[in-house]
């Protein structure tokens, strides 16, 4: 198996992520979800996603279809195309999986998988989180982790408009 297969074996649909989910959980190991569009990867992300990545043993990473970014964010996003996003969060070390979703919200993933740990930004209230009751209510945690200043997709992409 070539890298980039290895790589590309990390992007799941979510029917097979359930039973790797399940594998996981016969093994103790404690699963840690976070979601987002992830257009521009950047510093903040990185740090942000490692940080997540030390909450438990295994990061699943609910990642926005390019229908479903074009449906939040406007019909100029994404810049780049759910594959390469996908593949640019699976090529990390720490990322376990990548499981595309196109909804607005990715509840029905995080209920799908019941995660033990639920991670966002904090830019988001730990109360008000989607998921986050349901996360809760399955004996699991939810966490905030704090921004890194300066950095933003849409700054990034603003500055590249001007370039």
């Amino acid at each position: 198996m070539t890298k980039l297969d290895s790589i590309q074996h990390k992007i799941l649909p979510l029917v097979e992520l359930i039973r790797l989910r399940y594998q996981w959980r016969m093994m103790g190991k404690k699963t840690v979800f976070t979601n987002g569009c992830f257009d521009v990867l950047h510093r903040g992300h990185t740090t942000y996603l490692l940080q997540a990545a030390e909450l438990g043993n295994k990061l699943i990473i609910g990642l926005n279809t390019d229908a479903s970014v074009k449906q939040l964010k406007g019909p100029s996003r994404p810049i780049f195309d759910e594959a390469t996003r996908a593949l640019n969060l699976a090529a990390h070390t720490f990322v376990d999986a990548v499981v595309l979703f196109d909804e607005d919200t990715p509840l029905h993933v995080i209920e799908t998988l019941q995660p033990d740990v639920l991670v966002k930004g904090g830019d988001y209230d730990p109360l008000t989180l989607v998921g986050s009751d349901f996360v809760r209510a399955h004996g699991g945690r939810v966490i905030t982790l704090p921004l890194v200043e300066g950095y933003s997709s849409t700054s990034a992409i603003e500055r590249m408009k001007k370039a």
